[in-house]
This record gives C-alpha cells, structure tokens and sequence, in this order.
C-alpha cells in the first residue's frame, strides 16, 4: 500500500516533472514520446490533444500555480479553435478533447465561454447517434462501427444534461452504453475493442479485434476502458448493471496482471511473456478501480483500492521517469497500437494524464471530470 507521505511525495514529483517539461512543450499537444523521451506535437483534432491540458488544469486546481493556468488556456483554445474552424475533421473523440479543456477549464472557473464550447462538443457528439442501432458512430471511416474507448466519452453528455436540463444527452449515453454492454463484453469479464453494425438495419455484424490481438483476445486498454467507462455509468445513472459490468471486467483484469501488477498490451496475446506491457492500460485501470471502490459495500472496497495502489506504485517505482530530468514523459512503456507496430514501448501522454488523475485521487483530490 501506498503510505500518505508516499502520495505526497509522488504529488510533487508529478509537479516537479510537468513544470520542467512545460519549459519545452508548453501549450503544445503530445501524444507519445520514443526512447529519448521528447514528446511529439500533434494537431488539435487528433484524440489525444485533450490530455495535456488536462493535466495543467489539474495541477492548476490544486496548485493555483498561474504558469499551469497559462499553458492550459492556451492549449485548450487551440483545440477549441481548431473545432471551429472544421468540425469535419473530429470525431467521437470530442470527449476526451473537450472534458479536459473547455468543460475542466469551466468547472474550475466558472467560464462562460468554456460552458458553450463543451455544449457545443456535446451537441457534435451527440449528432453521432444512431437511432436504429442505438449506438454513436466512431470514425468516419465506417458508418457502423463501433468502439470500446467511447464508453469514456459519455462524461460529456452527462456533464451537458445537467449545465442545459435537456435529459435528450443522457439518454443517447445511456443507450450507447447498453449496446456495448450487450455486445461487447463477454461472460469472462472480457471485451473487444470494435463492434461492426449495419448501420442502415441497425443490426449488429461481428466483433473486430482493431488494436487487440484479435477478434475474442483481451486488450488490455480496451478494458481498461470498459472497467472505468461502466463505472461512470454507475455513477451517473445509479444503475446496478453497470457496476456489475464494471466489476466483471476489473476482475477479469486483475487476474490476468503479472507479478508487478502492469499488464501486457493484450492479456491473451501469444508467447505473452515475450509481448510488451501497456503502462497506460494500467493507469487507465487504476483510476478506473479507485472509481468503483467508491461505489461498493465497505466490505469490498478494499479489493478495488489494493489493485489500484499496487498498479499505482508499480509504476512510480518501475515505469516513471523521476531519474531522468530530461524526459518529458512521467511513464515509460506504453503500447499504442501493437497489430501495426505503432507507438510501442513509448510514452503515451494519455498514460500520464491518468497516472496523474489516479495520485490526485489518492491524495482526495474529488474532482469528477470523466
């Protein structure tokens, strides 16, 4: 377990290494980072351009230290310009994008502007729902297809029921959430990362392996996913059968997890011991669990919060980066897309910001932005 100093001296740790990487990346928008530790700059609409900025509105919140403030305001108006300007170019992804920004940035100060911004993000993701299939179109690519990582996305149309009263948000959320739910997590706990519909009949086609394994295996972020998406849903909606879901698939995780609690990109790849491990997929997992350990009897807590300290301090003690000044990344050893050999055994900015989100909820930082 971690001790209460250990929190706080990972705190500052976290502070220390976002302030001397903000002096190079400033209000850019990384996304990974190779073995030398220099994160790149991606544009705008890419899905992780979010990520960043959420981490300087956090540090900003519980700082009140102005140079995050700074660097996060401007990132977030880049995103937010970007989106105005071509819409055409984002995609379900606008809640990663826009929680993090206008919708962190508003419920830190009250913005106006910010507000609108995250209700127009959601009317956009919204748009995205169809009627037949009950479900939000993912990439543009494919009309029917259907991914796991929108499950987190759904904050944004919560958050915009209750800034407008319109329930009509919600009650995409909720169906898009139950289609998942039907097709795309298995008895085992496990799940799959793209769900194929006819997008005319609304019926669902098949699963699709897309960034696991393959077609029945367990990616490992994919669950991840699943494991904090359903609990958000718990905690919006109040109903059990996300919880369950949540639950199902955490222990399934948490079975699967090697000896130092960081899972492999994919828990049924082949020759596994010989695959890469997926730092992000254990962040995401870990704030995910301390999100359930929340909602479960007393007597249950304490599975969900030993995992998630133990995941937790495995990577502050094993995949970060405190020894290495130079390096702007706080984790090492994430694995973006390991099918097409993209981004792997690289730091992946959504790695931290959820390694971040997870410490500041050990240190009672409450703060509900997914």
């Amino acid at each position: 377990m971690l001790t209460e100093q250990t929190k706080i001296t990972t705190m500052h740790l976290i502070e220390r290494k976002v302030s001397n990487s903000m002096k190079i990346i400033e209000d850019g928008l990384p996304h990974t980072a190779a073995l030398d530790g220099i994160y790149d700059d991606t544009r705008p609409n890419w899905w992780t351009s979010g990520f960043w900025p959420g981490i300087l509105w956090n540090l900003y919140d519980q700082t009140g230290n102005e140079k995050f403030k700074k660097n996060a305001l401007s990132a977030s108006k880049k995103i937010a310009n970007a989106f105005k300007e071509n819409q055409d170019k984002f995609d379900h992804d606008v809640g990663f994008q826009f929680l993090l920004t206008a919708v962190y940035h508003y419920e830190i100060t009250g913005d106006e502007e910010s507000m609108k911004m995250g209700i127009e993000a959601a009317n956009f993701l919204a748009g995205r729902y169809n009627p037949v299939g009950k479900f939000i179109k993912s990439w543009d690519r494919e009309a029917g297809w259907v991914i796991i990582d929108c499950l987190m996305n759904l904050s944004l149309l919560f958050w915009a029921t209750g800034v407008t009263g319109d329930p009509r948000y919600k009650h995409i959320a909720v169906l898009h959430a139950d289609t998942f739910l039907k097709y795309g997590v298995r008895e085992d706990g496990s799940t799959c990362h793209i769900l194929s519909f006819d997008a005319e009949a609304g019926d669902f086609i098949e699963a699709i392996g897309g960034q696991g394994y393959s077609p029945d295996s367990s990616w490992s972020r994919g669950n991840a996913w699943a494991i904090y998406g359903f609990a958000n849903m718990y905690r919006f909606t109040g109903d059990e059968k996300y919880l369950l879901a949540s639950k199902k698939v955490a222990h399934q995780f948490i079975a699967s997890l090697p000896e130092d609690y960081i899972p492999y990109w994919d828990h049924r790849a082949e020759s596994i011991e010989s695959e890469p491990r997926d730092s992000s997929a254990a962040a995401i997992t870990a704030s995910g669990l301390l999100e359930i350990a929340e909602h479960v009897h007393q007597n249950e807590k304490y599975i969900y919060q030993n995992a998630a300290t133990k995941i937790i301090k495995s990577l502050s003690d094993n995949y970060s980066t405190w020894d290495k000044p130079e390096h702007q990344a706080i984790l090492v050893k994430g694995t973006g897309h390991r099918p097409k050999g993209n981004f792997v055994n690289a730091s992946l900015i959504y790695g931290d910001y959820f390694f971040v989100e997870a410490i500041s909820k050990l240190n009672g930082y409450n703060k509900k932005i997914f």
